[in-house]
């Protein structure tokens, strides 16, 4: 039997996708952030010298769960696009960026290794746009989904520069999460 599915079918193996990258990428990324937590709850990070332009504290996590969700439609989409050659690689890249997205907070707000994230922005980027451009011969929508999340690591590289460049001392301010120091 060789029937063509109809919209409705298609519409329901993306939601069946949906259903678990979206919840899965969610999870994964705030588990990160509760392992090494940032923001005011973050000594060392409350310690820095920051931008004007650095957004408040709120602005992070709610700019992480729209793109977290955004990647997690997008990566659903591949998903389902079973008859393409461009799935494979889109998959492999997909995974390779969302492994470097979630190494740079432990680098950053658990090492304090602030030069080594910076680097890895740099990974996390270039792995995201050359997704984004597996994506887009695959679904020009799921392109499009990725499109906020390489805008707003653009800003976080750009704001992690300036973090770097006004305290090059940055490592030294208080001991890092991974330490066995223990005060007395």
């Amino acid at each position: 039997m060789s029937e063509i599915a109809s919209k409705g079918q298609l519409w329901g193996a993306y939601f069946r996708w949906a259903v678990v990258t979206v919840p899965l990428i969610l999870l994964l990324g705030f588990a990160s952030a509760r392992l090494f937590p940032g923001g005011s709850e973050n000594a060392w990070y409350m310690a820095l010298a920051k931008p004007s332009v650095t957004p408040p504290g709120w602005v992070f996590g709610a700019v992480w769960t729209v793109l977290y969700i955004l990647m997690g439609l997008a990566l659903a989409m591949i998903l389902n696009a079973r008859g393409s050659r461009w799935r494979g690689p889109a998959i492999l890249l997909f995974g390779l960026q969302f492994i470097a997205n979630l190494a740079w907070t432990p680098v950053f707000f658990g090492y304090h290794a602030v030069i080594a994230a910076l680097i890895l922005i740099v990974v996390v980027f270039v792995l995201a746009l050359l997704t984004t451009l597996w994506f887009g011969r695959i679904r020009s929508v799921a392109a499009w989904l990725m499109v906020p999340y390489l805008a707003w690591i653009v800003f976080a590289g750009i704001l992690l520069y300036q973090v770097h460049a006004m305290n090059p001392d940055a490592a030294t301010l208080v001991p890092h999460a991974a330490s066995t120091q223990i005060a007395l």
